[in-house]
């Protein structure tokens, strides 16, 4: 059972709700699948109905959950609008939408880090590769690594400092999101690996090197995935 202090009951209800959205995505619960009843996540999480009411509350405004009347709650999203503004996640065909959204990623990352081993700054450098190894730390202890790696594409991105691309880093998002949701870890040493490639070469200011780095993390990827759409395709 989870422990929280019992302080202010907002507080807490936002303490709720990002516990809840942290079980949904360690289980994982899949888009469609219904979230246990009110009672059981109270005694999940050590907290009043109630608590667990808003928490529900909080992810339905943020299109995660979905009450349906008469059923249950159901997940059908697994990002937040503010993660998703253009609602890609919610198109139904996963890994149709992930290798579009690869397409698209391969166009974009592969220069992106070039121009970030170009123009990141100290600090960024930094930040850059503390969050490389946060991202590989979650990976190693079986945590959801997820958002921290979110995070780690988003400096990337930033130390272009290209405003247009700042704009563009919710596509990037999604396609993480996506990604992340279908394969479940199945890459691990390969993520960890292609990303201390990109921070070395950003970090090295070789551009040539970050944008080779970013393809080979991005090539792993997609071979995969188009692997697991292949035995998906087999089996429906």
């Amino acid at each position: 059972m989870y422990q929280f202090e019992k302080t202010d009951r907002k507080l807490l209800g936002e303490q709720i709700e990002e516990e809840l959205m942290c079980y949904i995505l360690e289980e994982p619960l899949e888009i469609g699948q219904k979230i246990p009843n009110e009672f059981e996540l109270a005694q999940k999480f050590g907290v009043g109905r109630s608590t667990v009411r808003e928490a529900v509350k909080g992810l339905v405004s943020k299109g995660i959950l979905e009450v349906r009347r008469g059923s249950g709650t159901y997940v059908i999203s697994t990002q937040s609008v503010d993660e998703d503004p253009l609602g890609l996640s919610r198109l139904q065909d996963k890994y149709k939408l992930a290798l579009e959204l690869f397409d698209v990623r391969l166009m974009l990352e592969p220069k992106i880090a070039s121009l970030a081993a170009e123009y990141a700054d100290a600090d960024e450098l930094v930040q850059l590769k503390r969050l490389c190894d946060e991202t590989e730390q979650l990976y190693l202890s079986g945590k959801n690594h997820i958002h921290k790696d979110v995070e780690f594409h988003t400096c990337i991105a930033r130390c272009s400092k290209n405003r247009v691309v700042e704009t563009l880093v919710p596509v990037i998002n999604t396609a993480v999101f996506t990604f992340a949701n279908l394969t479940h870890r199945m890459l691990m040493q390969e993520t960890i690996e292609t990303h201390r490639a990109i921070v070395h070469a950003v970090t090295d200011r070789d551009p040539v090197g970050a944008e080779c780095a970013m393809v080979m993390h991005l090539t792993y990827n997609r071979q995969t995935l188009m692997q697991l759409w292949k035995e998906h395709r087999e089996q429906n």
